[in-house]
Protein backbone atom coordinates (compact mmCIF):
# COMPACT_ATOMS: atom_id res chain seq x y z
CA UNK A 1 0.00 0.00 0.00
CA UNK A 2 1.33 3.45 -0.73
CA UNK A 3 2.23 6.15 1.13
CA UNK A 4 -1.56 8.30 1.78
CA UNK A 5 -2.28 11.10 0.37
CA UNK A 6 -2.66 14.45 3.06
CA UNK A 7 -5.62 16.20 2.58
CA UNK A 8 -5.90 19.40 3.82
CA UNK A 9 -10.16 20.44 4.63
CA UNK A 10 -10.11 23.74 5.64
CA UNK A 11 -13.73 23.98 6.79
CA UNK A 12 -16.68 21.82 7.76
CA UNK A 13 -18.56 22.50 4.71
CA UNK A 14 -15.82 21.69 1.83
CA UNK A 15 -15.37 18.08 2.11
CA UNK A 16 -13.31 16.36 -0.58
CA UNK A 17 -16.57 14.66 -2.05
CA UNK A 18 -16.10 13.19 -5.46
CA UNK A 19 -12.13 13.86 -5.93
CA UNK A 20 -11.76 11.68 -2.21
CA UNK A 21 -13.95 8.87 -3.17
CA UNK A 22 -11.83 8.58 -6.55
CA UNK A 23 -8.63 8.45 -4.88
CA UNK A 24 -10.16 5.75 -2.58
CA UNK A 25 -11.56 4.16 -5.91
CA UNK A 26 -8.14 4.09 -6.98
CA UNK A 27 -6.22 2.36 -4.21
CA UNK A 28 -5.01 5.26 -2.32
CA UNK A 29 -5.76 6.37 1.44
CA UNK A 30 -6.38 9.83 2.88
CA UNK A 31 -4.87 11.78 5.46
CA UNK A 32 -7.29 14.11 6.11
CA UNK A 33 -6.71 17.07 8.48
CA UNK A 34 -9.26 19.27 9.74
CA UNK A 35 -6.85 22.50 10.99
CA UNK A 36 -10.52 24.90 11.78
CA UNK A 37 -10.64 22.58 14.27
CA UNK A 38 -6.92 22.57 15.88
CA UNK A 39 -5.58 19.49 14.35
CA UNK A 40 -2.01 20.20 13.33
CA UNK A 41 -0.77 19.64 10.12
CA UNK A 42 2.78 17.89 9.64
CA UNK A 43 5.65 20.01 9.28
CA UNK A 44 6.15 18.44 5.98
CA UNK A 45 5.27 15.59 3.65
CA UNK A 46 7.69 13.16 4.76
CA UNK A 47 5.45 9.40 5.01
CA UNK A 48 2.72 11.25 2.44
CA UNK A 49 2.41 10.18 -1.15
CA UNK A 50 0.71 13.50 -2.16
CA UNK A 51 -0.70 16.69 -0.70
CA UNK A 52 -4.48 17.66 -1.89
CA UNK A 53 -5.75 21.16 -0.71
CA UNK A 54 -9.56 21.89 -0.85
CA UNK A 55 -11.69 25.07 -0.70
CA UNK A 56 -12.95 27.36 1.94
CA UNK A 57 -14.19 30.81 2.47
CA UNK A 58 -10.91 32.36 3.64
CA UNK A 59 -8.62 34.33 1.22
CA UNK A 60 -5.27 32.62 0.41
CA UNK A 61 -3.11 35.33 2.75
CA UNK A 62 -5.29 35.31 5.33
CA UNK A 63 -2.48 33.68 7.14
CA UNK A 64 -3.26 36.19 10.13
CA UNK A 65 -6.51 34.91 11.01
CA UNK A 66 -5.83 31.12 9.60
CA UNK A 67 -2.35 30.50 10.80
CA UNK A 68 -2.31 26.59 9.19
CA UNK A 69 -2.36 28.74 5.35
CA UNK A 70 1.40 29.39 6.17
CA UNK A 71 1.86 25.74 6.88
CA UNK A 72 -0.04 24.74 3.75
CA UNK A 73 1.79 26.84 1.57
CA UNK A 74 5.14 25.66 2.89
CA UNK A 75 3.97 22.11 2.20
CA UNK A 76 3.03 23.29 -1.69
CA UNK A 77 6.47 24.67 -1.81
CA UNK A 78 7.53 21.43 -0.49
CA UNK A 79 5.65 19.28 -3.27
CA UNK A 80 7.40 21.63 -5.98
CA UNK A 81 10.45 21.50 -5.11
CA UNK A 82 10.48 17.70 -4.31
CA UNK A 83 8.50 16.87 -6.90
CA UNK A 84 5.57 15.24 -5.01
CA UNK A 85 2.48 15.21 -6.78
CA UNK A 86 -0.06 17.65 -5.50
CA UNK A 87 -3.74 19.43 -6.37
CA UNK A 88 -5.30 22.53 -5.34
CA UNK A 89 -9.04 23.19 -5.78
CA UNK A 90 -10.49 26.17 -5.66
CA UNK A 91 -8.84 27.63 -2.15
CA UNK A 92 -6.47 25.19 -2.50
CA UNK A 93 -5.56 26.41 -6.49
CA UNK A 94 -5.30 30.05 -4.79
CA UNK A 95 -3.07 28.58 -1.91
CA UNK A 96 -0.70 27.08 -4.06
CA UNK A 97 -0.66 30.22 -6.69
CA UNK A 98 0.36 32.39 -4.13
CA UNK A 99 2.86 29.80 -2.11
CA UNK A 100 4.95 29.34 -5.52
CA UNK A 101 4.69 33.35 -6.21
CA UNK A 102 1.46 33.89 -7.87
CA UNK A 103 -0.80 36.96 -6.37
CA UNK A 104 -4.47 35.95 -5.51
CA UNK A 105 -7.13 39.03 -5.17
CA UNK A 106 -10.32 39.82 -5.21
CA UNK A 107 -11.94 39.27 -8.92
CA UNK A 108 -13.68 42.71 -10.17
CA UNK A 109 -16.20 41.24 -11.61
CA UNK A 110 -17.31 39.67 -9.05
CA UNK A 111 -18.62 35.59 -7.82
CA UNK A 112 -18.59 33.43 -10.04
CA UNK A 113 -21.32 30.89 -9.72
CA UNK A 114 -22.92 28.27 -11.67
CA UNK A 115 -21.58 25.67 -14.70
CA UNK A 116 -19.01 27.33 -16.44
CA UNK A 117 -16.95 26.39 -19.15
CA UNK A 118 -13.34 25.66 -18.24
CA UNK A 119 -11.90 27.61 -21.20
CA UNK A 120 -9.91 24.93 -21.84
CA UNK A 121 -6.06 25.71 -23.87
CA UNK A 122 -4.52 23.71 -26.31
CA UNK A 123 -2.03 22.90 -23.52
CA UNK A 124 -4.31 20.48 -21.72
CA UNK A 125 -4.48 17.81 -24.27
CA UNK A 126 -0.58 16.69 -22.98
CA UNK A 127 -1.50 16.97 -19.38
CA UNK A 128 -1.68 14.16 -17.25
CA UNK A 129 -3.60 14.72 -14.88
CA UNK A 130 -6.43 17.44 -16.64
CA UNK A 131 -6.36 16.37 -20.05
CA UNK A 132 -9.24 13.76 -19.37
CA UNK A 133 -11.47 16.57 -17.87
CA UNK A 134 -14.72 17.53 -19.19
CA UNK A 135 -15.36 21.39 -20.81
CA UNK A 136 -17.79 22.45 -18.22
CA UNK A 137 -17.72 22.47 -14.14
CA UNK A 138 -18.75 24.02 -10.97
CA UNK A 139 -17.55 27.49 -9.97
CA UNK A 140 -18.21 28.96 -6.71
CA UNK A 141 -15.64 31.42 -5.97
CA UNK A 142 -14.81 35.27 -5.54
CA UNK A 143 -11.09 35.66 -5.07
CA UNK A 144 -9.14 34.54 -8.61
CA UNK A 145 -5.47 34.08 -9.58
CA UNK A 146 -4.22 37.55 -10.51
CA UNK A 147 -0.93 37.39 -11.26
CA UNK A 148 0.43 33.63 -12.58
CA UNK A 149 3.88 32.25 -10.92
CA UNK A 150 6.54 32.01 -12.41
CA UNK A 151 6.68 29.01 -15.16
CA UNK A 152 3.07 28.35 -15.06
CA UNK A 153 2.02 26.54 -17.63
CA UNK A 154 -2.05 27.39 -18.43
CA UNK A 155 -4.37 24.62 -19.28
CA UNK A 156 -7.81 26.29 -18.36
CA UNK A 157 -8.96 30.72 -19.01
CA UNK A 158 -12.40 32.57 -18.89
CA UNK A 159 -13.24 34.53 -21.72
CA UNK A 160 -13.11 37.32 -18.81
CA UNK A 161 -9.69 36.48 -18.11
CA UNK A 162 -10.01 34.43 -14.86
CA UNK A 163 -7.31 31.45 -14.57
CA UNK A 164 -9.39 28.61 -14.17
CA UNK A 165 -6.86 25.49 -14.30
CA UNK A 166 -3.09 25.15 -13.88
CA UNK A 167 0.31 23.11 -13.54
CA UNK A 168 2.08 25.41 -11.43
CA UNK A 169 5.30 23.38 -11.41
CA UNK A 170 5.66 19.85 -12.94
CA UNK A 171 3.83 18.25 -10.36
CA UNK A 172 1.94 20.80 -8.87
CA UNK A 173 -1.75 21.52 -10.42
CA UNK A 174 -4.37 24.01 -9.91
CA UNK A 175 -8.11 24.29 -10.17
CA UNK A 176 -10.39 27.12 -9.32
CA UNK A 177 -13.66 24.93 -10.51
CA UNK A 178 -15.12 22.44 -7.40
CA UNK A 179 -14.63 18.75 -9.25
CA UNK A 180 -15.48 17.49 -5.56
CA UNK A 181 -18.58 19.12 -4.80
CA UNK A 182 -22.05 17.26 -5.54
CA UNK A 183 -25.52 19.31 -5.72
CA UNK A 184 -25.73 18.86 -1.43
CA UNK A 185 -22.58 20.19 -0.90
CA UNK A 186 -23.64 23.30 -3.06
CA UNK A 187 -27.16 23.66 -1.12
CA UNK A 188 -24.94 23.97 1.98
CA UNK A 189 -22.76 26.97 -0.07
CA UNK A 190 -26.12 28.82 -1.49
CA UNK A 191 -27.66 28.51 1.67
CA UNK A 192 -25.11 30.95 3.26
CA UNK A 193 -24.55 33.29 0.32
CA UNK A 194 -28.35 33.46 0.24
CA UNK A 195 -28.61 34.71 3.72
CA UNK A 196 -25.98 36.78 2.92
CA UNK A 197 -27.77 38.46 -0.40
CA UNK A 198 -30.66 38.78 1.45
CA UNK A 199 -29.05 40.72 4.31
CA UNK A 200 -27.45 43.47 1.89
CA UNK A 201 -30.61 43.75 -0.61
CA UNK A 202 -28.41 41.74 -3.49
CA UNK A 203 -30.03 39.72 -6.15
CA UNK A 204 -31.33 36.22 -4.67
CA UNK A 205 -31.85 35.19 -7.69
CA UNK A 206 -28.47 34.55 -8.73
CA UNK A 207 -27.69 32.27 -6.18
CA UNK A 208 -30.71 30.43 -6.79
CA UNK A 209 -30.10 30.27 -10.69
CA UNK A 210 -26.40 28.83 -9.78
CA UNK A 211 -27.64 26.01 -7.57
CA UNK A 212 -30.47 24.85 -9.80
CA UNK A 213 -27.83 24.86 -12.80
CA UNK A 214 -25.18 22.40 -10.46
CA UNK A 215 -28.30 19.91 -9.49
CA UNK A 216 -29.74 19.89 -13.43
CA UNK A 217 -26.17 19.03 -14.30
CA UNK A 218 -25.04 16.71 -11.24
CA UNK A 219 -25.07 12.99 -13.17
CA UNK A 220 -22.72 14.72 -15.91
CA UNK A 221 -20.57 16.85 -13.91
CA UNK A 222 -19.52 13.81 -11.84
CA UNK A 223 -18.78 11.84 -14.87
CA UNK A 224 -16.85 14.08 -17.01
CA UNK A 225 -15.00 14.81 -14.24
CA UNK A 226 -14.05 11.69 -12.90
CA UNK A 227 -11.05 11.34 -14.25
CA UNK A 228 -8.92 13.90 -12.08
CA UNK A 229 -9.23 11.66 -9.18
CA UNK A 230 -8.49 8.67 -11.47
CA UNK A 231 -4.99 10.57 -13.58
CA UNK A 232 -3.99 12.20 -10.69
CA UNK A 233 -4.30 8.66 -8.51
CA UNK A 234 -1.55 7.40 -11.70
CA UNK A 235 0.61 10.46 -11.04
CA UNK A 236 1.02 9.44 -7.80
CA UNK A 237 1.17 5.83 -7.84
CA UNK A 238 3.89 6.36 -10.80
Amino acid sequence: MPAPVLVLQHELECPPGHVGEGLLRAGLELDVRHPYVGQPLPGDLAGHAALLVLGGHMGADDDADFPWLSQTKALVREAATAGIPALGICLGHQLAAAALGGVVALNPRGYRRGVLDMGWTAAVGSDPVLAGCGPMAVQWHHDLVVVDPPGTTVLGRATTGELLAARFAPTVWGVQCHPEADAGIVAVWARGDRATAVASHDDVAVVDEALRQVRDHEITLAKTWSPLARDFAAVVLG
